[in-house]
């Protein structure tokens, strides 16, 4: 039998390093009935990615025809790698009951609450620039250049924080995941 209530579609953004996929990962394996967006990416598969698990990896000029297409409930450009969450599949969750969570920067986040005013936005917040920039240099996955341009960024996003219904400080992951799944269950309880 087909769900007669409408999903509810929740935003995760963080500066990078924050943690966000790490505080998701944690939550989802303690809640049940909600499911992660699949994104699109220009990028080409790091090691161990999966196609269609991990993000729909496709070329520069194929998320091109996807955008003139308005196929994206939000995209962006980021560090010259196209990122965008494709409106179809998302709207098809949602329509069927099933809750939503996109994991996405602070600019499609933006995008989303434009074109889906009802999504519930949380921020996860670093305890202070400090931890940041360790957590970025620690994931060794970035030169000391890009670390201190993500910082940058980091800072820039900290300022859209305003825009967010939520903000979770990941000072300890175990208390910031019982406090996103402590989030998810509330919204869940007055929809």
């Amino acid at each position: 039998m087909e769900n007669d209530t409408r999903g509810c579609l929740f935003v995760i953004s963080s500066p990078s390093g924050a943690g966000k996929t790490t505080l998701w990962q944690k939550a989802a394996a303690r809640l049940d009935g909600i499911e992660r967006s699949i994104s699109m990416t220009s990028r080409l598969p790091r090691s161990g990615e999966v196609d269609g698990q991990d993000y729909f990896f496709v070329d520069e000029q194929t998320f091109k025809d996807y955008i003139a297409r308005d196929c994206f409930l939000e995209w962006a450009l980021v560090f010259g790698t196209y990122y965008g969450t494709p409106r179809d599949k998302v709207m098809n969750l949602l329509s069927r009951g099933r809750d939503v969570i996109l994991i996405i920067d602070v600019q499609g986040a933006g995008q989303v609450k434009e074109k889906c005013p009802e999504a519930v936005l949380i921020f996860i917040m670093p305890p202070d620039m400090e931890t940041l920039a360790r957590r970025l240099k620690d994931r060794g996955t970035d030169t000391d250049e890009e670390i201190a341009k993500r910082l940058k960024i980091a800072e820039q996003e900290i300022a859209r924080l305003g825009d967010y219904d939520y903000k979770i400080i990941n000072n300890d992951l175990e208390t910031a995941v019982e406090e996103l799944k402590g989030i998810i269950i509330d919204i869940r309880r007055t929809e």
